[in-house]
């Protein structure tokens, strides 16, 4: 294991992330735990308060903490555990902050889990422009934005609802890099589609005998996050099922669960997350909560035969959506360096190898 820093521009691997934590460069309130650390991350968790607000907001070019005067309406007590409600907002103080050196930028995501129970969390840091983005050279606090969308949901402290990136650099891989990495090592099960990222097509051919996917009830009862595997998926979900033609006609206001046709890969030298649709793709928006982190799918990390799992909401108009169709584009990045341990190599990967699943909450359909 190596103390420094990777020189070189690219998203920054698990040994440099501890290396930044050594340096004081990534602080937290509390020791930072083993298992934040993932293969190109760092989970970041939720403090013992809460503010429900009473609207989204950015910082620009202020401090939250000046913000949530404004917006707050009340401060909750997350230590007994707390509902946060479905159609609330909620600003989340997280316990680790930065200091980040002046070549150093981050982005954030909501992790896999989080996304799949369509749970909106986004990254807010003082006087951001924009959601999810940390400038270089940042210094200060972070915070989590929360707004259950589908299910209400039971939350502690110390929860991992989102998970923050660090890059040097140019990190993404232009189109014509894309193709060669593909002609190496593959990238994909079928022919790839590469225009400004990878293609991912929509799975509807009721993989596994099971349904094409699920839709989230719109009355359904309250998740605790703590509990793995413990909710009976037809308590929250209705299966999706396509008609005869192969379409599914997608519903205003809801969201669904999906799959990817391909099969993906992300080599060791590679992370990816994938990219919200152009809307003129149809009137949906889809998206990949998490980062693909190095090794997913990666046949020697357990990983061959991954998909994507696809988190699908349909706005304005019902949309039938056919087999086959591209809904997503995946954006591919160089690592800095190779990271030390790969996702799915003895990290407890929830997702490796995975179909269409759902979040880690719920009971496996076909397990009972």
């Amino acid at each position: 294991m190596t103390d420094a820093i990777a020189p070189g521009p690219g998203v920054l691997p698990a040994q440099s992330i501890r290396a930044m934590i050594a340096r004081g460069m990534i602080r937290a309130d509390g020791p930072i735990e083993p298992v934040q650390i993932q293969p190109a991350s760092l989970d970041l968790r939720l403090s013992a308060r809460a503010y429900r607000v009473r609207a989204s907001f950015l910082a620009r070019g202020r401090s939250v903490a000046r913000r949530l005067d404004e917006f707050a309406m009340h401060e909750i007590d997350l230590a007994p555990g707390a509902v946060l409600e479905k159609g609330c907002v909620y600003v989340v103080p997280l316990r680790e902050s930065l200091a980040l050196p002046a070549d150093v930028h981050a982005v954030a995501n909501a992790k896999s889990s989080t996304g799949r129970l369509d749970l909106l969390t986004r990254l807010i840091a003082d006087r951001g422009q924009e959601f999810d983005r940390v400038e270089a050279g940042y210094e200060g606090p972070l915070y989590a934005e929360i707004s259950p969308r589908s299910f209400s949901v039971l939350v502690r402290p110390g929860m991992r609802l989102n998970q923050i990136r660090f890059r040097r650099g140019r990190a993404s891989l232009a189109d014509d890099e894309l193709r060669a990495l593909h002609a190496r090592v593959g990238l994909v099960d079928v022919e790839p589609v590469i225009d400004q990222g990878l293609g991912f097509s929509v799975d509807l051919s009721m993989p596994g005998g099971g349904p094409a996917g699920w839709r989230a009830r719109p009355h359904a009862g309250l998740v605790d996050l703590d509990r793995i595997g413990h909710y009976d998926p037809l308590d929250f979900w209705e299966p999706v099922l396509p008609a005869r033609s192969g379409s599914v006609i997608l519903d205003p206001g809801a969201f669904y669960i999906l799959v990817s046709r391909e099969s993906v890969h992300v080599p060791p030298d590679c992370a990816a997350e994938m990219a919200p649709y152009l809307a003129m793709a149809g009137e949906f928006r889809v998206h990949y909560a998490g980062f693909f982190d190095p090794g997913f799918g990666h046949a020697a990390a357990g990983g061959a035969g991954s998909r994507g799992v696809l988190e699908v909401r349909c706005y304005e108009a019902p949309f039938a959506l056919e087999h086959g169709q591209v809904v997503g584009r995946l954006v591919y990045e160089r690592m800095a360096e190779r990271p030390e341990v790969l996702y799915g190599a003895g990290l407890g990967s929830n997702y490796q190898g995975q179909g269409l699943k759902l979040a880690k909450q719920f009971r496996d359909p076909a397990g009972g």
